[in-house]
């Protein structure tokens, strides 16, 4: 019923005749008026290529209902909506070896500045240090983001996170560490809540409980990768806690008083 109105809504807003959209979808006009009436539903391939002809993400095909947006809010809608599954697939540049074999991707203290503007521009990416690291899986894209600050800890100020590309944000569990480069902030390190079902948005949250929470629009987030590990060039610090110290304390002095007793 959704997939329906929602079809025929969106046809109407960009003027186009039933016979016109059965065209371009290779079909016969009785076989498109089906889908619009709800006699008969389209394949996943109609609904991709539909996805492409009107320009926006099969989320709102599927699950939006235009019906309860008033026509002059419709134009907004699917003007600014996000493709939030990455069904159009965003635009990612890799680097190989000699070998054709992808390459993790280092982006320098000194480039990270400019990663906002240069992270989809083959230039860019060219001059950026590359490794690879053998027990990480081939079939995933990853590259190395610099941190700053101490908003994160225990992955300090000067580390490099290592971190997974992640193409469907729907997947994106809450508590998830990642990489988020945003237009206005560009490469941040922070704990996600995914909030694009309720409002098209993230929360980010650091570890360090001295940084507030803030939200960030999904529409200004360009990439998401999501932490698979950190290079640091300092020793995490080592802490016990009070009962575990005692308890140290404890053994400490059963040992000197046994060799105090043997020396006697």
């Amino acid at each position: 019923m959704l997939i329906g109105n929602n079809l025929k809504i969106l046809r109407k807003h960009f003027g186009n005749s039933q016979e016109e959209m059965a065209n371009l979808l290779k079909l016969t006009r009785s076989s498109y008026s089906g889908y619009e009436n709800n006699v008969a539903e389209p394949s996943i391939s109609t609904l991709v290529l539909l996805s492409d002809v009107y320009e926006i993400s099969l989320d709102i095909i599927l699950k939006k209902d235009l019906s309860l947006i008033p026509p002059e809010n419709l134009n907004n809608l699917l003007n600014e909506q996000t493709d939030f599954t990455g069904s159009n697939l965003r635009i990612l540049t890799n680097t190989v070896n000699q070998d054709d074999e992808e390459m993790i991707e280092m982006v320098p203290q000194k480039a990270s500045a400019g990663y906002a503007l240069g992270y989809s521009d083959p230039e860019y990416l060219k001059v950026l240090p590359t490794f690879s690291l053998p027990f990480l899986s081939k079939d995933r894209k990853y590259r190395s983001f610099p941190i700053k600050g101490d908003s994160m800890p225990p992955v300090s100020e000067g580390s490099f996170v290592v971190a997974e590309f992640v193409q469907n944000w729907m997947h994106i569990k809450n508590e998830t560490p990642c990489i988020v480069v945003t237009e206005d902030e560009g490469i941040v390190f922070k704990v996600l809540y995914n909030n694009l079902i309720e409002n098209q948005t993230f929360t980010l949250h650091s570890t360090n409980p001295f940084y507030k929470p803030y939200q960030v629009e999904a529409k200004s987030v360009l990439e998401i990768w999501k932490f698979v590990n950190y290079i640091s060039p300092d020793l995490p610090e080592i802490k016990i806690d009070e009962n575990q110290l005692g308890k140290s304390i404890q053994e400490i002095r059963q040992d000197l008083t046994t060799i105090m007793n043997k020396l006697k």
